[in-house]
């Protein structure tokens, strides 16, 4: 694993034994979701799947919470490309939109869990969760070509808008390919309001 992500951490910089410790966590902790749920999850029980001492995973991770926040990170990181510039605008927005709720997609139970993990308290988390978040409205600034610290009102309301759609598939009310055909119909409805 050699993206930049990889070589990241919540906590520091990541040599490249520990980023190889790490994706093995983050992959032992998909598994584990998909055979216990968020219920069964835990750090230690992530860390035996993974071949790692207990107390090594927990240099890396404060809690399940904040490893799940970690594996949605990574995946939002490496799966969200930069916007095509040879797109029209809506279609950019509709494209980012579009690779933001299908990041989880087809992934068991980590959609659900990512829900829950990223409503936590841990500093941790907080700390992703500002990541998540900034990456998203830098994506869409750039769709939209406007400045990411200054987007204005199209980039806020794109951003509850799919804030709302992720919580709605986390809870299990529609899969996560149907909030990303809702959010692609809301978003060309948005941008056609604004032309």
């Amino acid at each position: 694993m050699s993206s930049p992500v990889s070589q990241e951490s919540t906590r520091r910089r990541l040599s490249a034994q520990q980023a190889e410790t790490v994706a093995r966590l983050t992959d032992a902790a998909v598994d584990v979701l998909n055979d216990e749920g968020f219920d069964g999850l835990t750090v230690r029980v992530v860390a035996k799947r993974a071949g790692v001492a207990p107390a090594t995973a927990y240099t890396y991770f404060s809690s399940k919470s904040h490893l799940v926040a970690e594996v949605f990170w990574r995946r939002l990181a490496e799966g969200v490309p930069d916007p095509d510039p040879a797109l029209d605008p809506a279609d950019r927005v509709a494209a980012v939109l579009r690779d933001v709720s299908l990041v989880v997609a087809g992934e068991g139970q980590l959609g659900g869990a990512v829900t829950v993990a990223l409503l936590g308290t841990d500093p941790d988390v907080e700390h992703l969760r500002l990541r998540i978040g900034g990456f998203i409205r830098q994506r869409l600034a750039r769709a939209l070509e406007v400045d990411p610290e200054n987007p204005g009102p199209v980039v806020d309301a794109l951003e509850m808008l799919y804030a709302g759609g992720l919580v709605h598939a986390g809870m299990g009310h529609l899969s996560y390919e149907q909030t990303s055909e809702r959010l692609v119909a809301a978003a060309h409805l948005l941008m056609e309001k604004q032309s």
